[in-house]
């Protein structure tokens, strides 16, 4: 507990008051009973986490890894190495061979010689040899021949039609209809205008605008008037309303703000200063006392279990096991094994049996073999390039029997 006396908690001042140094020492004392539950719990539960997962998970991790190894991937593996990739290939090879190879066979040896030879070059042909020529004698027709006649009957056509129609209308708009418009309509209207309109116009115009000047500095001198009163009616609001305002704010400052932040600078601040700082070194004093009976708790356990379980197992089980294992079943696995060998022997020995049987069997109905047979001559054996005698009345025996060996062949 005096290690909050040699260090200075983060945070604080170094002019602390009377209060926080009278609340540190109870603060500290109250949450140490608190949180010193809490943390051996957590250390507890940390430490079976740990166990737990150095003793379960992590074996049970590799073993499903593992078992998804061997049931899912490599199989799919070798499903996807010997299966998929061979079908794959071979479908590739059937599509390239049944749907790729005859459209381009198609392309490059049907559509494109006859899109070529069959419609290109006759058409390119077609185009220089007829065409070009139809097209040229045309325009030399219609640039010598039809050109000159068009412009000469244009000209024509023009000339008749300025000669019977341009120039009667022409005559008659400017000597008949500007004249009659001009001196009929545009000439009296102006002298009735500059001479009748205008006067009475400019007559209206000032007996208005004189009427119009006395109207407006009357609505001028009453607005002018309304302004003033409703300006010194505002500013005598607004002062009331500053005035009011700052005795509110005055008042909200004094009565509850103030009291408020002294409050909470004198009181909240330190008190919450010190329950941090207590909770910061309660947890670390805790967590001493934690391990500390986490070490008591595992050597108690060690000398009530596992130092009695470690003596049977060094002293008890060992040299039983020990014992079993050189004088029960070594000489077990050695009988077994003279067994096994011994069975193995006798049937081998018993299929040596059975088979030679057989052949005595066969032998019994079909006979010996034709040089074993009792009461006839043994075959002549074929003549080899280092014998010299030869009999000519005997027949040589063959050097490869054509039927072979049927008793070798049933043994």
């Amino acid at each position: 507990m005096d290690y909050g006396k040699h260090q200075t908690p983060h945070g604080y001042e170094p002019g602390e008051g009377i209060l926080t140094t009278l609340i540190r020492i109870p603060v500290r004392i109250v949450v140490l009973v608190l949180v010193l539950p809490a943390r051996m719990v957590w250390d507890a539960l940390t430490a079976l986490w740990h166990a737990a997962d150095r003793v379960l998970l992590r074996p049970l991790g590799r073993a499903l890894l593992w078992l998804l190894d061997t049931l899912v991937l490599t199989p799919l593996a070798w499903l996807y190495t010997w299966v998929l990739t061979p079908l794959g290939k071979a479908a590739a090879w059937l599509v390239v061979a049944l749907l790729v190879r005859p459209w381009i066979g198609l392309w490059r040896y049907v559509i494109v010689p006859v899109a070529r030879y069959g419609i290109a070059a006759p058409a390119v042909w077609l185009y220089a040899h007829v065409l070009t020529p139809l097209g040229h004698g045309l325009r030399w027709i219609g640039t010598a021949l039809l050109l000159p006649a068009l412009h000469g009957l244009g000209n024509g056509i023009g000339w008749l039609i300025t000669v019977l129609l341009i120039l009667p209308l022409r005559f008659l708009w400017r000597y008949v209809a500007v004249p009659v418009v001009r001196y009929g309509l545009v000439v009296p209207v102006v002298w009735l205008y500059e001479a009748v309109l205008t006067p009475i116009g400019r007559g209206t115009a000032w007996v208005l605008s004189t009427l119009r000047q006395g109207t407006a500095w009357t609505l001028g001198m009453l607005w002018q008037g309304t302004a003033w009163v409703l300006t010194q009616l505002w500013r005598w609001i607004a002062a009331t309303g500053r005035g009011l305002g700052l005795a509110v704010a005055w008042l909200v400052m004094t009565l509850l703000v103030a009291p408020l932040g002294w409050t909470y600078r004198r009181i909240l601040t330190p008190v919450g200063r010190e329950i941090a700082a207590g909770f910061e070194v309660a947890w670390r004093i805790a967590g001493y006392i934690s391990r500390a009976v986490g070490r008591a708790l595992a050597t108690i356990a060690w000398y009530l279990i596992g130092a009695p379980f470690s003596w049977a197992y060094r002293t008890v089980c060992t040299p039983v096991g020990h014992f079993l294992r050189d004088a029960v079943w070594a000489p077990a696995r050695r009988a077994a094994a003279e067994a096994g060998r011994a069975a193995r022997a006798a049937l081998a020995t018993a299929r040596e049996t059975v088979r030679q049987a057989r052949r005595d069997a066969w032998r019994a109905l079909v006979g010996a073999p034709g040089g074993a047979r009792s009461g006839e001559p043994r075959g002549i054996p074929a003549r080899t390039l280092g014998s010299t005698t030869t009999v000519p009345s005997a027949a040589q025996a063959s050097e490869t029997p054509l039927g072979g060996d049927p008793f070798a062949k049933q043994g």
